[in-house]
């Protein structure tokens, strides 16, 4: 027997099934990302049109039965508009949403990543601070809330807690330099780059999106990340083909 279930979440992806329903993913405090069918929703008159809409925000109730949910009622939050009037901002919604949606799993407990989703689309939104910060903030700290954090206090290799100067994605993070290996490919990293990351990892994530940073260590960060990115997780997102277009 099926049973109601309620949850509070955001909508990650949609995608038309046949000719008249759609499919919803979910990323929600209670069951992590899950996938439900709202059926009929391409119909004009469907009351689901509003909750099949990416980066919607709210409390959803789906029936649950044997091997998925039916979307049956919903009532929104927020809905994100400012971001879908900016083409650019769209393709960063998206990218996160993407990476929230391929790190995360049914029945985990995904409430950090939700609520750094959700600081993030603010963010965006708001523009107090460039989008490629907020991407490689939003990059360092979800692949920390995977269990993924870069070492940003002491040296990967000897525990030492000065004249940290690399930075090796291979290791894991920063590296003191007695440590680097003679040939071993790593990036010079800035004490106030290092700072920076030091926050990212540390701060409530209601904080995060706080600051801004010189264009040195913007650079910087584009490049750590970048790497780290590629050693610890090296998928293709669909979504990041559109961010280069943008640079």
């Amino acid at each position: 027997m099926g049973q109601e279930v309620k949850v509070q979440g955001l909508v990650l992806q949609t995608g038309n099934i046949g000719e008249y329903d759609k499919r919803v993913v979910l990323l929600t405090k209670e069951r992590g990302r899950i996938s439900a069918f709202a059926r009929g929703a391409k119909k004009p008159t469907s009351s689901y049109a509003a909750a099949c809409q990416p980066f919607t925000f709210g409390t959803f109730t789906l029936y649950e039965g044997k091997n998925s949910f039916n979307l049956m009622w919903s009532d929104i939050d927020y809905y994100f508009e400012k971001l879908k009037t900016d083409l650019d901002l769209i393709y960063y919604a998206s990218y996160f949403c993407e990476l929230a949606s391929y790190l995360t799993r049914e029945n985990n407990d995904e409430f950090e990543i939700l609520k750094l989703l959700y600081q993030s689309l603010r963010a965006l939104e708001k523009k107090t601070i460039p989008e490629d910060l907020i991407r490689y903030v939003y990059e360092i700290r979800i692949l920390a809330c995977y269990g993924l954090a870069m070492e940003a206090f002491a040296c990967t290799n000897c525990g030492k807690m000065d004249d940290l100067i690399y930075f090796s994605s291979r290791r894991g993070g920063i590296l003191c330099s007695e440590c680097r290996e003679k040939g071993e490919q790593v990036l010079t990293i800035g004490q106030s780059t290092l700072y920076t990351i030091q926050f990212i990892l540390s701060s409530k994530i209601t904080k995060l999106y706080t600051f801004k940073v010189s264009d040195e260590v913007l650079v910087q960060l584009k490049k750590i990340t970048k790497s780290y990115m590629k050693e610890h997780v090296n998928y293709q997102f669909k979504s990041l083909e559109f961010l280069k277009l943008i640079g």
